[in-house]
């Protein structure tokens, strides 16, 4: 057998999959169709790359574990990423009311583009010995139904033990699976119609300390969700994303984009913006339905094919998780090789199933929310969704004033440990009894920013 495993895509997830597959083979290809910058600048692969992206604590700590003799945070710091602390360093009202801000700063997460993120990544990741990426477009699995071989180009078959399909969004894998005379993969879209919408500023003088800015929807209401967020990014910027489901999309032209964070259910992202400096223009995105593959699930799967990724499953980015399942899944990935080898019997079906088990409550995270907007296409809520509805709002209001409970809220949203965080007794106590400060009438801002903020303010003089 080869001993040279290929990843298709050069995207986060599969760089951060070559990255686990490097111990256990002598090479490893990545293919990748697009041309790859030399520097941190968008690409077309990656369809939401000018919209905002957080690396939540969980991610960050993976591709610690996946990239040996790097210090990922230090790295990342160092290409100009800004780092957030959700206790201390956020503004967010949330469906249930403003988050106070506490002494203890809780896991921290990293903010930046995402093209800076794919940069600094692939260059960490070009450093691990026998990591190559090759300029091709994949056209089809080699092998047969019980095992793949290698992956199809235009001028021939590469050869490969183990074959990785991180291709993205826009993965051909129930097409090539067919083709192998594998059917029945099952798969699920839930799709809210959310539209995203960003624009970059200029960060205002003075304003280079405020604090991470954001409105989050509220899929409680029974109307179209709205959010919108400001978002400390590198070279002294704000990255100022919209989202809106279906029925309540932001608009792509500046004087619109202003007016609808005015019409957030705060305007405090509006009276920020409106006294900044912009970049650029609006960007628009429309790809962000939540699709699932069960691959994990399907009765026959071939040995030498793993699927991670946005090929395995993509979530609406306004939850965040995107980037962390992926390196979350390529450490799952790692750990399965490390353990049974790379060509041992059964380890495509044994490491797609662990690669699931950070994808379920992720995927759950995002359905049980999007499920209840008006006019969701492929999924209504269900009595399971409604059980879990209650106890969230429980939660998160609890959260407004109790630390114990925001402390459990953000492990869980940092990907630091599992929804089951979530029902430790202390959690649950903390739940009942509710928040024990009185809720905030307004967002909890120090001094110097609420001065920071009069003085960007142009729309409330």
């Amino acid at each position: 057998m080869s001993r040279r495993a290929v990843v298709i895509g050069a995207g986060l997830a599969g760089l951060l999959a070559a990255a686990a597959l490097s111990p256990a083979v002598d090479e490893v290809v990545v293919l990748e169709r697009d041309d790859l910058p030399d520097g941190p600048q968008h690409r077309r692969g990656v369809p939401q790359g000018r919209h905002a992206h957080l690396l939540m604590a969980g991610g960050l700590a993976a591709m610690d574990d996946l990239i040996p003799g790097v210090d990922m945070r230090a790295h990342l710091l160092a290409a100009g990423a800004r780092e957030m602390s959700p206790g201390s360093g956020m503004l967010a009202l949330t469906s249930e009311g403003w988050f106070r801000r506490w002494r203890h700063d809780g896991p921290r997460m990293v903010t930046c583009s995402r093209a800076l993120l794919d940069w600094a990544v692939r260059r960490a990741v070009l450093t691990v010995p026998g990591v190559t990426v090759r300029r091709a477009d994949a056209a089809g699995l080699a092998g047969s139904a019980r095992r793949v071989t290698g992956v199809r180009l235009a001028d021939g078959v590469l050869d490969a033990g183990l074959v990785v399909d991180a291709s993205g969004r826009g993965s051909r894998l129930l097409h090539w699976l067919g083709a192998l005379g594998i059917t029945g993969v099952r798969a699920r879209t839930v799709d809210s119609g959310l539209v995203n919408a960003t624009r970059v500023y200029r960060t205002p003088a003075g304003a280079e300390r405020f604090p991470l800015t954001m409105v989050q929807a509220d899929p409680y209401a029974g109307r179209p969700g709205r959010s919108g967020m400001v978002l400390p990014i590198e070279d002294g910027r704000w990255m100022v994303s919209l989202a809106g489901t279906r029925g309540a999309e932001p608009p792509a032209d500046p004087e619109g984009f202003l007016k609808y964070t005015l019409d957030l259910p705060d305007p405090i992202v509006g009276r920020l913006i409106s006294g900044a400096e912009p970049l650029t223009d609006v960007h628009v995105s429309h790809s962000t339905a939540n699709v699932r593959r069960y691959a994990e699930k399907a009765r026959h799967w071939p040995e030498g094919f793993v699927v991670l990724g946005d090929a395995l499953a993509t979530f609406n980015p306004a939850y965040g998780q995107g980037m962390s399942v992926a390196a979350l899944g390529a450490l799952d990935l790692a750990r399965t090789v490390r353990r049974l080898g790379a060509g041992a019997p059964g380890l495509a079906r044994r490491a797609q199933r662990a690669v699931a088990r950070s994808v379920e409550a992720a995927w759950a995270t995002a359905v049980s929310q999007d499920v209840r907007y008006p006019g969701t296409r492929g999924g209504s809520p269900n009595a399971a969704d409604h059980l879990v509805a209650a106890y969230t709002r429980r939660l998160t209001r609890a959260a407004t004033g109790s630390y114990p409970a925001a402390a459990a809220l953000w492990e869980v949203t940092a990907m630091r440990t599992g929804p089951a965080r979530l029902l430790r007794p202390d959690t649950l106590l903390a739940t009942l009894a509710g928040p024990a400060l009185p809720p905030l009438a307004g967002p909890p801002l120090s001094a110097a920013e609420r001065e920071v903020l009069r003085a960007l303010d142009r729309v409330g003089r």
